[in-house]
């Protein structure tokens, strides 16, 4: 009776153990990040698709931006994995020599709750690209035969422009003019296909570099170091989750992952879907469906994208009548107060987004926080202009007929101040809807996600997926505004705004 009972208790002790590790995986999502191109939107994609097979839940933060975005992310606790680039981590993260072995990136990770997987297979090493017809006609074949030629316009990625293992370290060791332009990298083939530029950098998978006929120029002096794409993941990364993205390592060699990158960016399949196809292929998942795939992330990206809208127009909605009415008997007071305002209007919104990560890390936090800022201005001003224009002889009427400061707000100020007040939230709604299109740079979502994607991927309908929603999106604001100002103001004060 003994053993029966052993193995009933040993089936048990199993089934409790699986059933929790279900809910464990059902639980927190495993935050998956990418940069902005395509290569690295592709890599993630089938990083959380693989996990979602395993069980886990995922959530997407997609296009965070460069490389220190990502990796302050990850050192931050805000997402728990994405794909690097081994030069990538010894260069431009860590400082180290450019050709430092795995090995040694891993014990300088460690220490900081991070862990390296193993490589996926291939190596993207960065390269310097002219067209195929330029190379010909000038006879460009090395980096260094670019010295020969200073009238090249070079125009690079932003990225690329300002770290050491790009444009500075390469244009000194080869002679180079280091004064370049900067470029989105997604935008910078069409520029070359077009003739707008000459020189560029790349990836040495891209996809493009067959589609638009480039040519690489060698590295004949060795700049550039090993470039093994591998998951760079939080060291609490669950077990499960690890041993999962272990089944990719070794699968990707070069020419692979330049087909996949192509069947994206030459043929127009999106990045999801040739993840699943990759992932299927290998017998690491079921191909999926892709039916109303766009319907349901247009749907999830609206409402997010009013979500954020809405928390950071109310709260400025909020702070700035509340100050208003406190400052706008103090006329040097308001002048500061709108000065500031005035001050952070003329900070560009992508720059603000930016100024926000070391304050609250990325996702929704900083978003909302710089759309408020953003949303100040015009309902501050319009509101302080309007209490302070009163016509002073309501004011006089109002005292003498002895109306204290909280009766002389409520009955005179605010309802003559109300149509002034609702144009700046008119304003403010549509210019927030507007700028809450570049949160997705920062791993918050909304309509901003297929624009951020259509410009790494260079794909217009993307582009459109997420443009014309939120310009629909100002239309209706601006619809409803318009049917809270009638039901609000009388019709004499209607025809003042």
């Amino acid at each position: 009776m003994s053993r029966p009972w052993s193995a009933v208790r040993a089936a048990l002790t199993v089934s409790v153990a699986v059933a929790f590790s279900c809910c464990v995986q059902a639980g927190e999502p495993i935050r998956i990040g990418s940069k902005n191109f395509n290569e690295s939107y592709l890599l993630s994609e089938m990083a959380a698709q693989l996990l979602e097979q395993h069980g886990f839940s995922v959530e997407r933060r997609f296009g965070l931006g460069g490389t220190l975005i990502c990796f302050e992310a990850l050192r931050n606790d805000e997402i728990d994995l994405y794909v690097e680039y081994s030069g990538t981590i010894s260069q431009a993260i860590l400082g180290m020599p450019p050709h430092a072995g795995l090995a040694q990136l891993r014990g300088a990770l460690e220490p900081m709750g991070l862990r390296l997987l193993e490589p996926l297979g291939f190596n993207n090493t960065y390269a310097v690209v002219v067209k195929e017809t330029l190379a010909r006609r000038l006879g460009l074949h090395t980096i260094g035969d670019l010295a020969r030629h200073p009238d090249l316009r070079i125009v690079i990625s932003h990225e690329f422009l300002e770290r050491e293992d790009g444009w500075p370290g390469l244009s000194a060791t080869y002679g180079l003019n280091p004064r370049a332009t900067g470029i989105e990298h997604g935008l910078a083939y069409q520029a070359l296909d077009e003739g707008a530029i000459d020189v560029t950098d790349a990836y040495s998978t891209d996809g493009e570099l067959e589609r638009y006929d480039l040519a690489m120029l060698e590295d004949d002096r060795g700049f550039f170091p090993g470039y093994l794409a591998v998951p760079l993941v939080r060291a609490d990364l669950p077990p499960g989750a690890t041993r999962a993205l272990a089944d990719l390592a070794g699968r990707l060699d070069d020419a692979r992952m330049q087909a996949l990158n192509a069947a994206v960016v030459f043929h127009g399949r999106s990045y999801a879907e040739v993840a699943g196809s990759f992932l299927a292929e290998e017998g690491l998942a079921a191909r999926q469906q892709s039916d109303g795939v766009v319907w349901r992330d247009l749907g999830r990206n609206t409402l997010q994208h009013l979500k954020l809208t809405a928390l950071a127009l109310g709260g400025a909605i909020f702070a700035a009548v509340a100050l208003s009415l406190m400052v706008f008997r103090h006329r040097l007071l308001s002048r500061v107060l709108l000065y500031f305002c005035g001050l952070l209007q003329t900070v560009p919104s992508i720059a603000l987004l930016a100024l926000m990560i070391p304050l609250f890390g990325i996702g929704v936090l900083p978003a909302i926080v710089a759309l408020f800022l953003y949303s100040l201005l015009p309902i501050l001003r319009n509101t302080v202009t309007a209490l302070t224009t009163l016509d002073p002889i309501l004011v006089r009427v109002a005292m003498a007929m002895g109306m204290t400061d909280g009766q002389q707000l409520r009955w005179i100020y605010v309802p003559l101040a109300l149509p002034s007040m609702l144009a700046g939230i008119r304003t403010a709604a549509v210019i927030s809807i507007g700028t809450a299109t570049l949160a997705a740079f920062i791993g918050a979502g909304g309509l901003g996600d297929p624009i951020v994607t259509g410009l790494a991927l260079n794909n217009p309908g993307l582009i459109l997926q997420g443009a014309v929603p939120a310009a629909l999106l100002a239309i209706l604001t601006e619809l409803f505004f318009e049917a809270v100002e009638r039901a609000v103001l009388p019709g004499h004060l209607r025809a003042r705004t």
